[in-house]
């Protein structure tokens, strides 16, 4: 029997730190848009319309929902905090047996990894979830089964989840989880961060998208790598963000679940 595989994108519009952010234009086009054409570029994605946006039913989410529908996108409204029961609720209802997960967060999200990753879980079944180590933050993607939504859906206890939902699947036990390295050196760098929280970050993406020309298609990880490496004062520009991004990440994601044995635990961040 035929698998159906989508792709699910957690964004919402009211973010504490930059407000709007998926909205915010990026050399000509909306945040959002560049990671809708990167998941899009997937050899797994059979239509946008399997690419599932997934936000809240607030009304300061409106104009997020007609931006992607117009792209020819699918949106999925739910929990406002609870971003496991919208992932969850999402799958049921798009019918979807994997999917791709991206970060709203992450405009490079890397193509070859959405690809890498899917390969690796349908390869395997015994597997719930394949993850990414070894490239710049915001450029890993991850895939799961439905089965592995499952699981965390009969195990977490924590509905306020939107910071650090994706350690229910990967520091608990309760999904067989595998974490691949990256796949090429030029892959790599150790300092480059590419995920958007702050007016810094969104600097240092209009930077990348504009210095790397292309006539055709989107630039590669290889390709964004290389370029952060001719202009490391690019690189700089944001870290200075890095200690207070994790500090708050560690704070934020305080997570309950219910081990196998039956025992209530909190994630170790």
């Amino acid at each position: 029997m035929k698998q159906r595989i989508g792709a699910l994108v957690p964004v919402r519009l009211t973010s504490e730190r930059l407000p709007g952010k998926a909205l915010m234009d990026l050399c000509g086009q909306p945040v959002i848009f560049h990671l809708l054409d990167r998941i899009k570029a997937s050899k797994f994605i059979q239509s946008p319309r399997d690419i599932v946006v997934c936000t809240t039913e607030e009304a300061s989410d409106d104009p997020l929902v007609q931006a992607v529908e117009t792209f020819g996108c699918s949106t999925y409204r739910g929990a406002t905090d609870d971003i496991i029961k919208r992932f969850g609720d999402a799958i049921d209802a798009f019918g979807f047996d994997h999917v791709i997960q991206a970060d709203g967060d992450d405009p490079l999200s890397a193509t070859e990894y959405m690809d890498a990753t899917m390969e690796k879980l349908l390869g395997d079944r015994s597997l719930d979830i394949v993850t990414v180590s070894g490239v710049p933050l915001g450029c890993a993607t991850k895939s799961f089964s439905a089965q592995a939504m499952k699981k965390v859906l009969s195990s977490y206890q924590s509905d306020v989840n939107d910071t650090g939902f994706i350690y229910f699947f990967t520091k608990t036990g309760i999904c067989n989880h595998m974490e691949i390295a990256s796949i090429d050196p030029a892959h790599r760098h150790e300092t480059a961060r590419l995920t958007l929280d702050y007016p810094d970050d969104l600097s240092v993406f209009r930077k990348i998208v504009v210095g790397i020309e292309k006539e055709e298609g989107l630039p590669s990880l290889a390709e964004v790598v290389a370029f952060l490496k001719e202009n490391p004062a690019i690189v700089e520009e944001n870290r200075h963000v890095e200690e207070e991004y994790w500090q708050r990440t560690s704070e934020k994601a305080q997570l309950a679940y219910v081990s196998s044995d039956g025992q209530r635990k909190v994630i170790v961040v």
